[in-house]
């Protein structure tokens, strides 16, 4: 793990930095292959094609929970990778996410939206919930 330091001093570990910085650098392939209109279909199809090719082990549209939660990807079995292709990622984009973490026991999510100009991929970690007794 990558260990940084935060602008209050903190210093963290860096959950997967090569591989995320793997699937980042396919995503902006995807991206620059189709560009910023395509459907999240064809954002998905190429990303997998992109996957394969790059000699990444990956899950396509993995069913996860009792309650018909789809991930679009998990690669590796560590990283959950979230598309989406709409005009703004809101909060409840980011609580999905956070759900599929809590309910998978993964730790990190990488949230894509191939809609803006430039990608500006989001990393989303796990919160643990404690139990109050």
């Amino acid at each position: 793990m990558l260990q940084i330091t935060t602008n209050k001093g903190k210093k963290v570990e860096l959950l997967y930095p090569e591989l995320s910085y793997k699937i980042t650098g396919v995503c902006f392939a995807v991206h620059n292959a189709l560009g910023q209109f395509a459907r999240e279909k064809q954002y998905g199809d190429l990303l997998e094609k992109k996957f394969a090719e790059a000699g990444m082990i990956f899950q396509r549209e993995l069913l996860v929970g009792n309650i018909g939660n789809i991930l679009d990807f998990v690669v590796e079995n560590k990283i959950i990778v979230e598309l989406k292709a709409k005009r703004l990622i809101l909060a409840e984009d980011y609580r999905q996410l956070q759900n599929y973490l809590q309910e998978s026991g993964l730790q990190l999510g990488l949230l894509i939206n191939f809609r803006n100009k430039y990608l500006k991929p989001a990393r989303v970690v796990r919160i643990e919930k404690y139990v109050v007794k």
